[in-house]
């Protein structure tokens, strides 16, 4: 038995070329020549023999998450890195008065030391089957700067993700509640398009009226849209008003992408409020947390679409039967994704990850079966806390 001695957590900052905040928020997009500071956490975790557990955070990176991180990580100190799912119990219950985010990262780098442990993927460690993953391209939001500005615009960069390979492509529009826009996106996507890329809309909870979601999610039905997410200003959270929604539209719809962890997304299943469950091992607990997830979905029937992207996403979706695509998010023409470019063996989740045959890779290698350059994150820190026993 190995027990974990040490958890370091490295905070660093990089740019990001010709993306800016829109107003105030989260809300980003295009600025030609704008250079946005974007942070990210490195996480570590060592054992009393030896093995060491990594991984670099995605969209969790920020400081609500970084602090869950901070008060979760000495309850690992002493504990036997191999008995996760007692530690996951452990920690989902210690983190019940916050959002949970700080729990995935952790347990993420767990699964990393397991599998190098063993000599294993994480794909391997789950029963993963899938080597490559049908991908599609998820867009930043629609801006008037340049970037996204138009129908026009959004149709000529699925076109350019189309000549790269993909075959699907996610539109998140321009978030500022504009139903007729919207739907004047939808209709001429799909139309331009014309059943060469599978379509999907992501309205980012930015409608605040049914009636507004009612009119987009027709739109979504005249045009053959494979799932209408998150349309409501709710996030995603009543129940009630999305089995209403199912009952005036045959697009189905997906939601919980911020609904957290296991037993909140049951009781959205059990109301019959979605047709597509979402899991995010970032998001829900880990990857201990997603697999139960995609578990959860399959036992009620239902596609479980993994959100967002990262080496621990595509383990994940690798043992997974009913998920269809993974998310190469958030892209856009001459806006690169800002995951952090931390990578020292050519894995990627840029735009031009994909293969021509609409695929990524799977990573083989032990753990999460990255290298990280250690240099660059360290050339890079802004901060950096340990825990040790």
């Amino acid at each position: 038995m190995s027990k974990i001695t040490r958890i370091e957590i490295v905070d660093f900052r990089f740019e990001v070329d010709n993306i800016a905040q829109m107003g105030g928020g989260q809300r980003l997009g295009y600025s030609k020549g704008a250079k946005l500071p974007v942070t990210k956490n490195a996480i570590v975790i060592e054992t009393d023999d030896g093995l060491r557990g990594e991984y670099v955070t995605n969209l969790v990176a920020s400081p609500a998450t970084r602090g869950e991180m901070a008060m979760l990580a000495p309850l690992l100190i002493g504990r036997d890195h191999s008995e996760r799912e007692e530690i996951f119990d452990d920690l989902k219950r210690e983190i019940r008065q916050w959002s949970g985010l700080g729990q995935g990262p952790l347990d993420i780098a767990l699964w990393d030391l397991e599998g190098k442990a063993l000599g294993a993927s994480i794909s391997r460690l789950l029963g993963g089957y899938r080597a490559r993953l049908p991908a599609y391209a998820s867009t930043y939001l629609g801006d008037d700067a340049g970037g996204l500005d138009s129908p026009e615009a959004y149709e000529a960069f699925a076109e350019e993700c189309y000549a790269l390979g993909y075959r699907a492509f996610k539109i998140h529009g321009w978030n500022d509640g504009d139903a007729k826009r919207e739907v004047a996106n939808v209709l001429h996507c799909a139309a331009a398009l014309e059943g060469r890329m599978i379509l999907m809309l992501d309205a980012c909870c930015q409608l605040r009226r049914f009636s507004d979601a009612l009119y987009v999610g027709r739109a979504c039905d005249e045009a053959g849209y494979f799932w209408y997410e998150d349309p409501m200003r709710d996030s995603g959270r009543s129940a009630h008003l999305h089995r209403k929604l199912r009952q005036f539209l045959s697009t189905p719809i997906l939601i919980t992408e911020y609904v957290r962890g296991l037993e909140p997304k049951a009781d959205i299943i059990v109301a019959e409020a979605t047709d597509y469950l979402r899991v995010n091992p970032e998001y829900d607990q880990g990857i201990t947390g997603a697999i139960k997830t995609a578990h959860l979905a399959e036992a009620f029937g239902l596609d479980c679409e993994v959100h967002a992207c990262g080496p621990a996403h595509r383990h994940v979706m690798s043992a997974m039967r009913n998920s269809n695509f993974y998310e190469v998010a958030l892209v856009g023409p001459d806006m690169p994704n800002m995951v952090a470019p931390v990578y020292a063996c050519g894995y990627s989740d840029q735009l031009n990850c994909i293969g021509s045959d609409g695929t990524v890779p799977v990573p083989a290698g032990p753990g999460l079966g990255v290298t990280y350059d250690w240099d660059f994150i360290a050339h890079h820190s802004v901060d950096r806390q340990v825990f040790a026993a």
